[in-house]
């Protein structure tokens, strides 16, 4: 998986812009194009998908205590066998590297849950 996942995930200051296009379709390009694009050059969506409720509802825990610990909190909607995501940086209104990062770790987290083919 990739090596965004192994990067710190460091707070920006209010004096941060919000990363451009160019900025950020680097870090895009590591996350798994299956789940997760940009809107609006604002905040990124995931989209999960899973075998059942459980494994659904594990995941969610897993990527809440991630947030907790790393103190950046995304916007998480469950469902029976899928789960959104949406996440940016509020101090800065937009997409910060950490987004990425976090993004990232999630998809690291999913690969136990991957539904079978």
């Amino acid at each position: 998986m990739s090596a965004l996942a192994d990067e710190p995930c460091e707070a920006c200051t209010s004096d941060d812009d919000p990363l451009t296009s160019d900025e950020y379709e680097p870090y895009l390009a590591d996350l798994r194009a299956d789940v997760w694009e940009v809107v609006d050059d604002h905040h990124l969506e995931g989209h999960y998908e899973f075998d059942d409720f459980r494994d659904a509802l594990e995941f969610t825990y897993e990527i809440g205590e991630l947030a907790e610990a790393e103190w950046h909190h995304p916007d998480i909607a469950l469902a029976w066998g899928e789960v959104d995501v949406k996440m940016w940086t509020h101090k800065i209104d937009g997409l910060h590297k950490t987004d990425f990062v976090m993004a990232a770790r999630m998809d690291r987290i999913h690969e136990d849950y991957a539904p079978e083919e």
